[in-house]
């Protein structure tokens, strides 16, 4: 019961931390490195994909060997062939 709580205040923390960071840098004259620093680092926090869990344990994942198995088995179909330049647009 402690661990999703503790999870979530240091995500608040970290969060407030970063939206201060960003106001600093957008309206403090005397911001610097730092803000930056902050800002960039929660920038690319954001973009890890933190909710990926590996292809066997994903809900709904499928067997690398089944895709095999249907393009092995699948009907191909072809489209029909392309006309020449030639034989003209179509009956006369």
């Amino acid at each position: 019961m402690a661990r999703p709580t503790v999870r979530r205040g240091v995500a608040l923390g970290l969060g407030v931390l970063w939206w201060c960071a960003v106001l600093r840098l957008a309206l403090a004259p005397d911001a610097g490195v730092l803000e930056g620093a902050v800002v960039a680092g929660g920038w690319g926090v954001s973009l890890l994909p933190v909710h990926c869990v590996p292809k066997g344990r994903a809900a709904g994942a499928i067997g690398a060997g089944r895709w095999r198995a249907a393009w092995r088995t699948a009907h191909v179909t072809t489209a029909s062939p392309l006309r020449r330049s030639d034989a003209g647009s179509g009956p006369s």
